[in-house]
C-alpha cells in the first residue's frame, strides 16, 4: 500500500518540521496532534473506500500501518497532559511526579501483559481475530472504546499495538526528563572553544544521526561517553538545540528504509569525491 507509506513520511516530515521550529513543548505538541489527527482522517477516508485484496493486506494494514499514526496521536496527547500538569517546584517534587508516570505505563503493562507477549514475540496465530475488521471476541478482554470506534477503520486491538509504540517512546522521553533532573549541570560551561563558530546547516535529524553513530562506534573517550554528554557537546559547539534527540533516534529506528540516510549519504559523497580526485 504505497499510498499509506507516503502518507506516513508525509506526516513525519510535517512532525519533524514542526520539531525544528516550535521549541515550546506544549505549542509543539499542540500542533503536532493537529497535524497528525488531520493525518489520522485523511487515511481514515482512504482505507474506508479501500478494497483490501486479501485478509493477510487487512491484517498488515491494521497491525503494522495504522498503528504508526495512532501511536504518533496517543505520544503527543500524553507529553501535553504531561507537561500542563509537571509541578514547577522542586528536583524532588519533579522526579516524583514522572516516576508516577512511570508507573502508570507499568501499570499498562501488568494489565495487557498477555498482549505485549504475543506483540513482542511476533505470533501470528490470533491476528484473524485482533486484526481484522468485524472480528470483536468479548471473551478477549476487550476495552469499552472498540465498541465504540468506527468498525470501518479499526478493529479490536490495533489501538493497543499503538499504545505500546507510544509507550516506548513515552519511557524514554519521561527517563530523559529525569535524567536531566539528576545530571542537571549549567548550560554554560567554562570550555575554549575555537573563536571561529560554525553553523550547522543540515537538519537536526541529521546531526542526531552523526551523534549516535559516533557513540556506537565508540570514538569519544574510548567509548565511556554516554550520549547525553556527547549530545550536550555538539549542541555547545553549534549553538544548536537539539530537543528530544531520544525521541528523533526512535522515529529513525521506525523508519522502514532509509534509517541512516544522512550517514548513507556522507559515505557515497566521500567516496564520488575520493573517485573524481583519482581520475584527475
Amino acid at each position: 500500500m504505497e499510498n499509506v507509506k507516503k502518507m506516513y513520511y508525509e506526516l513525519e516530515e510535517q512532525l519533524q518540521f514542526v520539531h525544528l521550529e516550535i521549541r515550546d513543548v506544549v505549542k509543539n505538541t499542540e500542533t503536532s496532534m493537529e497535524i497528525i489527527i488531520n493525518a489520522l482522517q485523511k487515511l481514515k477516508n482512504y482505507i474506508i473506500k479501500y478494497k483490501f485484496r486479501n485478509e493477510q493486506e487487512e491484517i498488515k494494514f491494521f497491525k503494522e500501518e495504522k498503528p504508526l499514526f495512532l501511536s504518533k496521536l496517543i505520544y503527543f496527547n500524553a507529553i501535553y497532559k504531561i507537561e500542563i500538569r509537571k509541578p514547577h517546584g522542586s528536583d524532588i517534587s519533579k522526579r516524583k511526579y514522572i516516576a508516577h508516570e512511570l508507573d502508570k505505563l507499568k501499570q499498562f503493562f501488568d494489565n495487557n501483559l498477555d498482549f505485549y507477549r504475543y506483540y513482542r514475540t511476533g505470533s501470528t496465530y490470533l491476528d484473524h481475530k485482533y486484526f481484522l475488521r468485524g472480528k470483536h471476541d468479548i471473551k478477549l478482554s476487550l476495552d469499552t472504546f472498540c465498541f465504540e470506534a468506527d468498525h470501518r477503520f479499526s478493529t479490536s486491538h490495533d489501538y493497543n499495538v499503538a499504545k505500546i509504540l507510544a509507550n516506548d517512546l513515552l519511557q524514554v522521553y519521561l527517563e530523559d526528563q529525569l535524567a536531566y533532573i539528576d545530571k542537571k549541570e549549567p548550560r554554560e560551561k567554562a570550555q575554549d572553544f575555537p573563536r571561529t563558530k560554525l553553523s550547522w546547516t543540515e537538519s537536526k535529524t541529521a546531526l542526531i544521526e552523526l551523534i549516535y553513530g559516533l557513540h556506537i562506534q565508540k570514538v569519544f573517550d574510548a567509548g565511556k561517553a554516554d550520549i547525553k554528554l556527547i549530545a550536550d557537546y555538539f549542541e555547545s559547539i553549534f549553538n544548536i538545540d537539539l530537543g528530544d534527540y531520544y525521541h528523533t533516534y526512535l522515529e529513525l529506528r521506525m523508519r522502514k528504509t532509509g534509517k541512516t540516510k544522512f550517514l548513507t549519504s556522507l559515505v557515497e559523497n566521500l567516496n564520488k569525491k575520493m573517485d573524481e580526485q583519482d581520475e584527475k
